[in-house]
């Protein structure tokens, strides 16, 4: 009698689910729940940096609120993600696994679409390097962002150096009072490792000047077809990056469904035990 109780007496105590892929699952969502507290904080900060009127002017291309949002989307999942691993919440580990799901079928979607449809891909990222251009001045974000990727890739404007004539400051009309005039950023000027005096001011007037003539002294090629040159000579690199992202999301999909099934099984036998607490034979 003693042997049976003892027996069933370890069935209840016996439990389905694993502490490793609990907290695997726990501490996989900590870690990114984290990287999103730091994502939203740096945006917020950046936001609050900068005046009003110039955040309203450019909102859809400020990359900090690109931050706060991508940050913010984080925030969510990855909170339920850690409470419902910790609580072992079914429903809060489901809503996780299916944003985590739909998260990585969105990026894979994207990524088949802008390969199908790289001309369509190609006028969006030309409409939206233009719309960058056009609020240059008013977000140090873009600017600083704009600069970077003119000195990066050695180019000047979306496609070609008079893009900049978009910009108000850079307009060439005969009546627009800026100093900067028909002129482009420094960042489009070719600098020369020799000299000693850098002249930050030579992009002035280059938008007058010829393409070849301008070529002696700023970068003429526009970013968009640097970019796609960058882009299919560096096919393996991107497709390294593309792979670390998609193995943290579809680890994550994994454990959370196998910590799902196993709370699932758990729930069956605290029923089991429930209904034979009083008939162990039955």
């Amino acid at each position: 009698m003693g042997g049976r109780a003892g027996a069933a007496g370890s069935d209840r105590d016996y439990s389905f689910v694993s502490p490793v892929v609990k907290y695997l699952v726990f501490l996989f969502n900590f870690i990114f729940w984290i990287i999103s507290l730091v994502m939203v904080a740096i945006g917020v900060y950046a936001r609050l940096m900068k005046h009003a009127e110039a955040a309203l002017a450019c909102l859809a291309v400020d990359p900090a609120v690109m931050l706060m949002i991508v940050g913010f989307l984080m925030f969510i999942i990855t909170f339920c993600g850690c409470v419902g691993s910790l609580r072992e919440n079914i429903c809060l580990l489901q809503t996780f696994c299916i944003c985590l799901t739909v998260v990585f079928l969105l990026q894979l979607t994207a990524g088949i679409l802008g390969f199908v449809f790289a001309d369509k891909a190609r006028d969006r990222v030309t409409g939206m390097i233009n719309n960058a251009i056009v609020h240059y001045r008013e977000d140090i974000d873009l600017q600083n962002l704009i600069d970077f990727g003119q000195k990066e890739f050695g180019c000047c404007g979306g496609v070609t150096y008079t893009d900049w004539s978009q910009n108000l400051y850079f307009n060439c009309t005969q009546g627009n009072p800026s100093r900067e005039r028909c002129s482009v950023p420094f960042s489009c000027c070719i600098l020369s490792a020799d000299k000693v005096v850098i002249n930050t001011m030579c992009g002035t007037g280059m938008q007058h000047l010829q393409y070849v003539e301008a070529g002696d002294h700023i970068y003429t090629n526009g970013c968009i077809d640097k970019l796609v040159n960058w882009i299919h000579t560096n096919m393996f690199l991107l497709g390294g990056v593309a792979l670390g992202l998609a193995i943290p999301q579809l680890v994550g999909i994994l454990l959370s469904q196998i910590l799902i099934n196993q709370i699932k099984d758990q729930i069956e036998l605290q029923h089991y035990n429930l209904k034979h607490r009083f008939d162990p034979w039955s």
